[in-house]
């Protein structure tokens, strides 16, 4: 109906929000068949923040793709919030799905408040001052000012980047959320910054999060669950605590390397993730 718009059906309980069976990904290249998921299996909880790890070529970012509808498995089945992901692309999974990209790829002709109102503007079926006002509900929700609804993205830190992409990604208030490195390229005060206002959304908001990142600090003061990616499939799906303590040679690298002592003082300063 114009005017309104419809609030996205979540599944019935205990439903998962995402459940991934028997998924895998082939790219095709010249004289070369290239595999990077084999017979994946991943399952989401509502409420939870699930973060995904893995080491380059694993599939992280192609995965939160094919969560969205943007890429299609070569076999498997991906169902969001209790339906075939295939099902929510016929009518946009936007209403559904918010997704923070890596770099905001924000409109760089479009305004901050333009870009952020833009999955509602496209639906044309509000009225413009609806849509503005909505866009700046978001804005100031992520911590930014009305004022800085006119500036341009090219005016922004990284910090008002992610910020203003994250507004963008929660415009339609969409029960999931996914975030590809959300906190990559930011300095440590405003990756603090910004770890602290997905937490309060993530409660405030009762989202379900999926994360990609390689960010020690991000991961251990965000999830509740770590799926870590190797062997193209999840090998470890659990809390920090027995991710850590599971054999394999990535996740000993990854977690218990140079970066080892950091990660143990952050389980003991976090106890909610283990």
């Amino acid at each position: 109906m114009a005017g309104k718009l419809a609030a996205p059906v979540l599944p019935a309980p205990g439903t998962p929000m995402v459940d991934i069976r028997g998924l895998s990904t082939v790219f095709e290249l010249p004289g070369r068949r290239f595999t990077v998921h084999e017979n994946l299996d991943l399952t989401v909880q509502r409420g939870e923040v699930l973060s995904l790890v893995g080491g380059s070529g694993t599939g992280k970012t192609v995965l939160l793709r094919q969560i969205l509808g943007l890429e299609h498995p070569a076999a498997g089945e991906i169902r969001v919030l209790g339906r075939p992901v295939a099902e929510l692309g016929q009518r946009g999974a936007a209403s559904r799905v918010g997704m923070l990209f890596q770099h905001g790829a924000l409109f760089s002709a479009f305004t901050v408040l333009e870009n952020i109102a833009f999955p509602l503007s496209e639906l044309r079926t509000l009225p413009a001052e609806l849509v503005r006002e909505a866009a700046i509900v978001k804005l100031q929700m992520v911590g930014l000012k009305p004022e800085d609804g006119a500036k341009m993205p090219s005016d922004l830190s990284g910090g008002m980047i992610k910020r203003v992409a994250l507004a963008r990604a929660l415009i339609m208030d969409p029960p999931l959320l996914l975030l590809d490195e959300p906190t990559a390229g930011l300095d440590p005060d405003s990756s603090d910054g910004f770890v602290t206002l997905l937490r309060a959304l993530h409660r405030d908001l009762a989202l379900t999060v999926i994360m990609v990142t390689h960010d020690l600090d991000t991961l251990f003061e965000l999830s509740t669950r770590i799926a870590v990616l190797a062997d193209r499939r999840v090998i470890v799906n659990g809390p920090p605590k027995d991710v850590i303590a599971f054999q394999h040679p990535f996740v000993h690298d990854f977690f218990l390397g140079p970066r080892g002592q950091r990660a143990m003082e952050l389980l003991r300063e976090y106890p909610f993730a283990v």
